[in-house]
């Protein structure tokens, strides 16, 4: 338990002498009741069996915080780093800010922000290893780093930027309520520690002594029908109609006239000239970017051969039926355990990549997982069996080819589950299925044909008939990529927000590259489309065929790596230093990064 100081002030003790019964959203903020079987239990804080004597133990408690009131001191941040021992990268909360105005009536609002204990809290269903728990003790939603193993999916569903990864011990952490202190009857270190009285802490909808104001939202604060977080707000000063972030995300707010409220618009700060960025397009997630082309190109190769086979189709029965088939199946089986490896190696703590399949019921990360496990070891059965010629041993080599293909597709479409998050507009469309399945017909096909064409002119075999089939397929998938690609930026312009944002990242930052993507993809479509209906085995035809080969595998890596880093999320704003992307990258070019306290790191694990 904490140790309470002899002098302790009034201000830093809880005193909720009652409360509401409903919380803002409709849910009950008393979450168990006295008699409850999980109630009077202890939570072994640092092995204390003790159980804290807090009348309101069992009710939802949340923060308050009074823009008004906000100096942007950032005492609450360094007393919530030195209770919680955190290093200069890693902050549990942090201050951010929006300003708007011009002299003399410029306005700033100072925004303070940590884990608001939500009562949906996305990290917990999203995360693979079940790390989260939202305890019936005063709501709080609790993380434990031993559990997790560092794939930070938390750290992309949480519009909030509540969990923090630190590649160094390649771990997440987290504001965990101070817990301690609760149990003591003393608000959280942050709250204690606000010279402005700006922070407040207790049962949630009770309004701090002076106050008047409850909301749910504020200038720079994200959508709260995502989580329902546990945070309300006062701010009584007015504001400009447009507030601007002084980070390098080209995000600002401007306050709709009908609600009230402030949206997220798009911020040209950037101006509109179109850029290559080539080497923006190195990210943290390259592996990723390997595990899932090399993924949907191993499961769309095997479902041609299967389903062509099965179909009755002359040129694909061939290959599964001649002495190349076996060889396939290894080389497909060494691709996709490198790129199995280098997804293992993206996380944190890869030696613990067992935990993954812990969260099967909630978490879009486990079942993707086990479906490409299932596949992977579908497939792996089905080449072993193929090895014998008995008779059983081929009804499970069967029995195992129809396993992989059905668990190929489901595989992808757990893939695809996993960017279908709230918090990053830009992926939250259907077009991540259509750009998942159309990169497994176009890179299925022509991986099967890398493979089969050059054993096939070897032996003097004629591969007309193959190439056909294989520039058809391709054909339709870069078709279904390019109709989810044309429905995606209008929807995102249509839809606005941060998505918008995303689009005008897409248009200038990446500018030169997106049109590049975009100009070898209907290149590739005519190019492809003309050889399906070319029967000739010229030295010419291959060589086109060479080119499109090394077109389609280019344009698939810059369009996934660019899929990775346009992501705007609905996080909180930074400050011109602290939280803010420009300043990281100006700090690792410049080598200010190592200098410790500018609390900038690699992007390593």
């Amino acid at each position: 338990m904490f140790k309470v100081r002899n002098d302790e002030p009034r201000y830093a003790f809880l005193s909720d002498k009652h409360h509401n019964e409903k919380n803002i959203y409709g849910k009950s903020i008393q979450l168990v009741d006295e008699n409850h079987p999980l109630a009077g239990k202890s939570l072994n804080i640092n092995g204390d069996a003790s159980i804290g004597d807090n009348p309101n133990r069992y009710k939802q408690h949340g923060f308050h915080f009074t823009a008004d009131n906000c100096i942007g001191c950032h005492a609450c941040e360094a007393a919530c780093s030195e209770k919680n021992d955190n290093p200069a990268h890693i902050a549990f909360r942090s201050v951010g800010y929006v300003e708007g105005g011009t002299y003399p009536a410029f306005k700033r609002l100072n925004i303070s922000m940590a884990c608001n204990h939500c009562d949906n809290p996305v990290c917990l269903k999203g995360c693979p290893t079940r790390a989260y728990t939202k305890f019936a003790e005063y709501g709080a939603v609790l993380q434990d780093s031993d559990i997790c193993f560092g794939c930070g999916y938390c750290t992309w569903v949480c519009p909030y930027n509540a969990p923090q990864l630190d590649p160094v011990k390649g771990q997440v952490s987290k504001c965990n309520m101070c817990v301690d202190r609760l149990e003591v009857g003393l608000k959280p270190a942050c709250v204690s520690a606000c010279l402005g009285n700006a922070l407040n802490f207790g049962v949630v909808e009770n309004l701090p002594e002076n106050r008047e104001q409850a909301k749910t939202e504020i200038p720079g604060f994200p959508r709260t029908d995502i989580t329902n977080p546990n945070i309300r707000f006062q701010q009584t000063r007015t504001l400009p109609e447009e507030m601007t972030r002084t980070d390098s995300m080209a995000v600002k707010y401007h306050k709709d006239k009908k609600s009230g409220k402030y949206e997220p618009v798009v911020d040209k700060k950037k101006g509109l000239e179109r850029h290559w960025n080539f080497k923006k397009l190195r990210s943290r997630e390259d592996p990723l970017v390997i595990f899932t082309l090399v993924s949907q190109a191993v499961i769309g190769a095997f479902l041609l051969m299967f389903l062509g086979n099965l179909m009755g189709i002359e040129a694909l029965q061939q290959l599964v039926d001649s002495s190349a088939y076996l060889p396939m199946l290894f080389v497909m089986l060494a691709v996709e355990s490198f790129a199995l490896f280098l997804s293992t190696m993206h996380l944190g703590k890869p030696h613990r990549f067992y935990r993954a399949f812990n969260n099967l019921r909630y978490s879009p990360v486990s079942r993707e997982i086990a479906g490409i496990a299932v596949f992977f070891n579908s497939l792996g059965a089905h080449f072993l069996a193929s090895l014998f010629d008995f008779e059983l041993a081929q009804q499970a080599a069967i029995f195992f080819a129809y396993a992989a293909a059905i668990s190929g597709p489901v595989a992808i479409y757990f893939m695809h589950k996993i960017y279908r998050i709230e918090a990053r507009p830009y992926w939250n469309h259907w077009q991540v299925l259509t750009a998942f399945y159309g990169n497994m017909l176009t890179l299925g096909a022509l991986f099967t044909g890398l493979v089969f064409v050059p054993y096939m002119l070897m032996n003097n075999q004629p591969v007309a008939g193959l190439l056909q089939i294989i520039a058809l397929v391709m054909v339709a998938g870069m078709l279904v990529e390019g109709f989810g690609h044309h429905c995606h930026a209008k929807y995102l312009n249509v839809k606005g927000r941060e998505g918008a944002v995303s689009y005008y990242e897409q248009v200038t930052t990446y500018g030169k590259t997106y049109l590049l993507r975009n100009t070898l993809l209907v290149i590739n479509i005519l190019l492809a489309a003309v050889l399906a209906f070319n029967q000739g085995e010229s030295i010419t035809v291959l060589a086109l065929w060479g080119l499109l080969a090394v077109s389609v595998v280019f344009m698939a890596l810059i369009g996934r790596a660019m899929f990775y880093v346009m992501v705007v999320p609905t996080t909180m704003p930074g400050a011109f230093f602290w939280k803010n992307k420009g300043f990281e990258e100006h700090a690792r070019e410049t080598g200010l990064a190592n200098a410790v306290q500018a609390g900038v790191i690699a992007d390593i694990h």
